[in-house]
């Protein structure tokens, strides 16, 4: 999935472009960087309403390629020149985390399914 059919599903404005438009194979949604972290698959969209550079820097540490911002939260300048500076593409889209997932998942965009429990919840 490309960068314009996430924009087309999801009313969506892209607000950082790349000068490759990157495959999306899977989305992930969270707005805890912490739960970003633990992800291990290529090709994710990070689906977030934390509009803040700490969200790119996330993404940046995932090999996460672009990000959508959900809920009409647009991000700050520096947030989005940070994403320029690294490489990361940024969306905008007016609809709520929940009905930006399921348009995303409507049109092809896998979830990542099952995700084991981390060892340290297992005790």
């Amino acid at each position: 999935m490309t960068l314009d059919d996430i924009a087309a599903a999801v009313d969506g404005e892209i607000l950082v472009g790349l000068p490759f438009d990157p495959e999306l194979k899977y989305g992930f949604a969270s707005d805890l960087m912490s739960d970003v972290l633990t992800l291990a698959e290529p090709q994710i969209l990070l689906i977030t309403g934390l509009t803040n550079p700490q969200a790119v820097r996330t993404a940046e540490m995932a090999d996460i390629p672009v990000i959508l911002f959900v809920r009409g939260k647009r991000p700050q300048p520096e947030t989005m020149e940070l994403a320029r500076q690294i490489g990361i593409a940024l969306l905008l889209s007016p609809y709520t985390m929940f009905d930006a997932c399921g348009l995303l998942y409507k049109i092809g965009l896998q979830g990542l399914g099952k995700i084991p429990p981390l060892q340290s919840q297992q005790r």
